[in-house]
């Protein structure tokens, strides 16, 4: 019989980390663990407010399932007894690793892949003033993709900043649901011109038909339009690529299959994180393989990660110890 357990976890970040939303000094996640006999999976999910989401509420839909993991749940069954979202997500996971201890093989080949290899991330940097980003900047400017939190004020002066401080990097900018139609479109040329590569979600969730109707000359990324595969049809020819983040498909399983949807759609892949640790990234990592951008970063913005952690060498990730999860 399967046992479960959840616990809430807190860990500290390098910096305060702010985006349009807000500003926080730590991350908290929910960790769920399985237990059969000898072996043991897990799981962690980053509980997203944007999504109604609490650590406390996350946790409590996580343990509501005890009574039916003990009675024979497994992971083809949870697709439906839990929504896309953060409790399911660290379920999959967790029912992924477990599933890979007792097959003594990796998740990668349980689940038909390829041996996963080296993956560069995106390195986020916090919104702030343009002065204080342009240092950031400059602290970084050897990472050869850094991504940028906007908030929908003075983000042309933040771009300029980041841009002189750091100007081989490829950019991406975020503006987290910020913008309006408006700014989209008197913002797009000079951010081509200093080498922006993508635009992550631009304007709020249900005004995306706006960019329907105007020039995109660098791609456009859905990021909170976009949660799993059933997201797809509302993107067409509003969007170029879309975020897949298992907190919001619900785990690996959905991920995958949301990966695969949205290529054969004609959608370009990124793969991005909450604020998490190395356990958090680890499943991530192994969409991440087709990704053409990659932003997996949560772990090198932390004060402490997990033991074991996934390896960094500058923002080359390497692939994550089993002894970490899989």
């Amino acid at each position: 019989m399967i046992s479960l357990s959840a616990e809430i976890e807190t860990f500290p970040l390098r910096r305060v980390f702010t985006i349009s939303r807000g500003s926080k000094s730590e991350t908290v996640v929910v960790t769920a663990t399985l237990r059969d006999g000898e072996f043991c999976g897990k799981g962690e999910c980053g509980p997203n407010a944007r999504y109604d989401e609490t650590p406390e509420s996350v946790r409590d839909q996580i343990m509501a399932l005890a009574p039916a993991i003990a009675g024979g749940l497994d992971r083809a069954g949870l697709q439906s007894a839990l929504a896309p979202g953060a409790a399911r997500n660290a379920l999959d996971c967790a029912f992924w690793d477990m599933e890979a201890k007792r097959a003594g093989r990796p998740v990668w080949e349980l689940a038909g892949l390829k041996v996963p290899v080296p993956v560069q991330t995106a390195y986020t940097l916090s919104a702030d003033t343009p002065d204080s980003m342009a240092q950031a900047a400059a602290e970084n400017s050897e990472r050869p993709l850094l991504k940028l939190k906007l908030t929908g004020v003075d983000d042309l002066d933040r771009v300029r900043a980041v841009h002189a401080s750091a100007p081989q990097s490829r950019l991406i900018v975020d503006a987290n649901e910020a913008w309006d139609a408006h700014t989209y479109a008197t913002h797009h040329a000079e951010l081509a011109a200093m080498g922006v590569a993508l635009i992550e979600q631009p304007l709020p969730q249900g005004a995306d038909s706006d960019l329907a109707e105007l020039a995109r000359p660098i791609p456009v990324c859905a990021d909170e339009s976009f949660r799993d595969a059933a997201s797809i049809p509302a993107l067409v020819g509003r969007y170029d690529f879309v975020n897949i983040k298992l907190d919001k498909t619900g785990g690996l399983t959905a991920a995958l299959e949301a990966a695969e949807a949205a290529r054969t759609a004609g959608f370009g892949i990124m793969v991005g994180c909450m604020v998490g640790t190395s356990l958090a990234m680890a499943p991530a990592f192994l969409v991440a393989q087709a990704a053409a951008f990659v932003d997996l970063d949560g772990p090198l913005l932390l004060a402490r990660d997990r033991d074991p952690a996934i390896e960094a060498r500058g923002s080359m990730l390497m692939p994550p110890p089993r002894s970490l999860w899989g």
